[in-house]
Formats: C-alpha cells, structure tokens, sequence
C-alpha cells in the first residue's frame, strides 16, 4: 500500500529566505578512503538548487517543454573548507544573491551541523531552446525578489 505522504522523495524548504534541503552521504558519493569526492559538492548543490525552484513555485519543465527556456549553469566559484565522509547528515543551505534579466545568483553552504564544508555562488542563466541568454519570465523575477527579501 502506497502512503503519499511517507513515500514521497525528500524534499527542501524555506527558512525565511534560505532554502534547506538534508541529505546524507552514501558510499557512491565518497572515493577509496570514505571522503566525499569533491565534484559530488556540484551534484549536491544542483539537487538543492533544483528543489528550491520547485519549492518557490518555478515549474522547470513546463517552461522548457514549452520551449521558453532553461538555466544553465554560467559561472561557479566554490571552496571547499573540510571534507565531509560516508554516512554525514548534511545540509545544503541556498540563498538568493542577486537577480538580473537574464541570469540569477545563488549562493549556497554544504553543512555538516554548524561546520561550513564548502560554499559556492553560481550564476543560473536563463537560455532558450537555441542556447543563447534571454530574460527569465517576470513572474520568476517577481518570486526571486520576494524570496531575496525573505517574505
């Protein structure tokens, strides 16, 4: 028997203006000595982004399959602090930075409890089907700037 509420994926959700999604780290995520191999951070972070769209209200998909338009990653400065090892709860914490017509910054935390083990701002731009920058949809704008304020 299928229970909605139990059999649901994770999900994230807003504290104010940050968006908080838990995960753990599964020997997948880690190299031959238990550390979390440091290009899974990147996954990480896009499982995090993508749910805080999807929270916020923006629907991805319908826009891309009615050919309005994805993001794509840009730009990415990250730095990693400490190493997070098989089996860690962590938190990956993402805020809005700053919105633009055509792109959005995100900056985002990788925690272990109160430990900061890496953070990165990425620049989302906003492309359509033939791969070149147009503006995002003023309704997402208008959802960024409520969530950048923390309403």
């Amino acid at each position: 028997m299928v229970n909605d509420s139990l059999d649901r994926p994770a999900e994230g959700r807003f504290v104010g203006n940050e968006h908080r999604l838990p995960m753990r780290v599964y020997f997948e995520d880690t190299d031959l000595s238990g550390v979390v191999y440091h290009a899974n951070y990147l996954r990480f972070m896009e499982r995090a982004r993508s749910d805080m769209l999807r929270a916020a209200g923006i629907d991805q998909r319908q826009t891309f399959e009615a050919g309005g338009g994805v993001y794509a990653v840009a730009e990415l400065s990250i730095r990693f602090r400490r190493s997070a090892r098989l089996d860690d709860a962590l938190l990956v914490v993402s805020r809005l930075a700053d919105i633009r017509a055509a792109s959005c910054v995100i900056h985002q935390g990788v925690m272990r409890g109160d430990e900061l083990l890496a953070e990165a701002d990425v620049t989302a731009a906003f492309v359509g089907p033939d791969g070149k920058p147009r503006r995002q949809p003023r309704a997402w704008i208008e959802i960024f700037e409520r969530l950048k304020q923390g309403d």
